[in-house]
């Protein structure tokens, strides 16, 4: 073999065991490169206690138990399946019974959910996509269907409504 083949031997190795790395890695985060669950998802996939995630949903109303001023309590909901979540911290100004929200922590034993992060919409006509997208498939969708799509794909570049 001479010594260009045995370079070439060399790189197509290395490219071959760099590809099957990569291949790997991808492969074990496929179920985890998500943006959220929504109560529905977790039920179907029977995700376990302590295990860290996103839940969006919509919250539901008349949910919403205040026990203190930084102890929140309220479910988050799908029209399919709910979930019971339990939040320490500043709610953001824009938090609202009816609105979409997406909520950072992980599952407890008894099925509810201790969020650390909570993040809401960020005005009345925006629901992340994700959560329109999952409303639609349910079949409980019964917005616009402009309703999840940022400004700038409805109205343009640098434009506002």
């Amino acid at each position: 073999m001479t010594r260009k083949q045995r370079r070439a031997a060399f790189i197509v190795l290395g490219l071959a065991i760099l590809g099957a790395a990569v291949g790997l890695v991808l492969y074990n985060l496929s179920s985890s490169i998500v943006f959220f669950y929504s109560p529905s998802d977790i039920a179907e996939k029977g995700i376990g206690p302590g295990e860290r995630l996103r839940l969006g949903g919509l919250v539901e109303k008349g949910s919403v138990v205040k026990k203190d001023s930084t102890d929140v309590s309220f479910t988050v909901t799908d029209f399919g399946d709910s979930i019971r979540v339990h939040y320490s911290g500043i709610l953001p100004d824009l938090f609202r019974e009816g609105q979409g929200v997406v909520a950072e922590g992980e599952l407890e034993p008894d099925g509810s959910f201790k969020a650390d992060t909570v993040l809401a919409k960020h005005d009345e006509k925006y629901m992340p996509p994700e959560v329109a997208a999952a409303l639609k498939k349910r079949g409980d969708w019964q917005g616009d269907e402009d309703f999840g799509k940022p400004h700038t794909e409805k109205y343009g570049e640098g434009s506002y409504p």
